[in-house]
């Protein structure tokens, strides 16, 4: 599946979450390194969903920017 990752700059490097994941979060120094703490951090979420007897959700966010008078 292919999830929607919010990846926002921090003080000391990166935080990214995945609006369809509730709770699903990811820190890292780098733009790589959160990204890859993030695809591991989803894997584990999902995992943890399915032996917990619950429902994966379906992506269902998307992105796009809007252009206003500045």
């Amino acid at each position: 599946m292919r999830y929607l990752v919010i990846v926002e700059q921090t003080a000391t490097g990166y935080s990214a979450y995945s609006p369809d994941l509730e709770g699903c979060v990811a820190t890292g120094r780098t733009r790589e390194e959160v990204e890859n703490e993030m695809r591991e951090a989803i894997a584990f979420h999902i995992e943890g969903l399915r032996q917990h007897g619950e429902s994966v959700p379906t992506p269902g966010s998307y992105s796009t920017y809007v252009e206003v008078p500045a």
